[in-house]
């Protein structure tokens, strides 16, 4: 048994230090639950930015079959957060002055689902670009006020889209839709095994995922957006940023349990993903 600091937000900071990046993650933490958190990231060499809340951090368990490789997991319900509590943490953000802010997760109880739409205002109004991964009503009313990056999988794609399912041939259509109505600018397509799709106003492009053996599911997506994030941090190409991407979160499922990836995988994968792509030009 191992117990591991997690969560959309925290796995994306865990993720972009393995590549040698710096970013702050600003969480709200409570009880016995939150100060072993909050422990756990310094000892990781996580910077953080803690607001304290009446409470228990929640706590998630996953467990895996070592017959057959399955996983189950266990997602506790997590404590009721409130408003005032939530804008405090927006309020270190902004002390923070990011150029990226990368909101993950759904919305704890006590929010209303309409919040994210707040915080792509918020956003807005201190000049930096919003990366959303969450879904649902949330996604739907954050996408309404604009936001620089969402990274749906095909499921949420098709609810944004307003259809019970899209097929992969009308992937690209919807998401340009999605930008022509200005909320966003980039999409990128979490496609599973298949990579992702990125979308803009000027390109249209499939990252495949290289063939891996998965051990494990648990943080893929949240290595995804850590790769997004550090590679646009150095300003790479949107292509760079999602070849990136869809390296660290294939690399995260070759580990078991939830240690994310490992940064000579990813670099390993970038190099088999960069050839493919030259290969297709040819």
């Amino acid at each position: 048994m191992k117990t591991d600091a997690g969560g959309g937000g925290i796995n994306v900071s865990k993720g972009i230090g393995k590549l040698g990046g710096k970013s702050l993650a600003v969480l709200p933490c409570g009880g016995i639950n939150g100060t072993l958190l909050v422990s756990m990231l310094e000892k990781a060499g996580i910077d953080t930015s803690v607001v304290s809340v009446n409470g228990e951090t929640r706590e998630n368990i996953s467990v895996t079959e070592t017959g057959t490789n399955q996983q189950f997991r266990f997602t506790l319900p997590g404590m009721t957060l409130s408003t005032e509590d939530a804008d405090k943490c927006l309020k270190a953000v902004e002390g923070a002055r990011p150029d990226i802010l990368v909101a993950s997760g759904s919305l704890p109880p006590g929010l209303p689902v309409t919040y994210y739409e707040q915080v792509a205002a918020f956003t807005k109004k201190i000049g930096a670009r919003l990366i959303l991964d969450t879904s649902g009503e949330a996604l739907s009313a954050a996408a309404d006020e604009g936001l620089y990056l969402l990274k749906p999988n095909l499921a949420e794609l098709s609810a944004l889209s307003g259809v019970s399912q899209l097929e992969m041939d009308e992937v690209d259509d919807a998401a340009r839709l999605i930008i022509e109505k200005g909320q966003c600018e980039i999409v990128v397509v979490s496609l599973g095994a298949q990579g992702a799709m990125l979308v803009t106003r000027d390109i249209v492009k499939h990252i495949p995922a290289p063939p891996v053996k998965k051990q494990t599911t648990v943080g893929a997506g949240d290595s995804m957006v850590a790769g997004l994030v550090w590679a646009m941090s150095y300003g790479k190409t949107p292509v760079e940023m999602v070849q990136m991407g869809v390296a660290c979160g294939s690399a995260a499922t070759l580990n078991r349990g939830t240690d994310l990836f490992d940064k000579t995988e990813a670099e390993r994968l970038l190099r088999w993903i960069e050839s493919r792509d030259l290969l297709s030009e040819l």
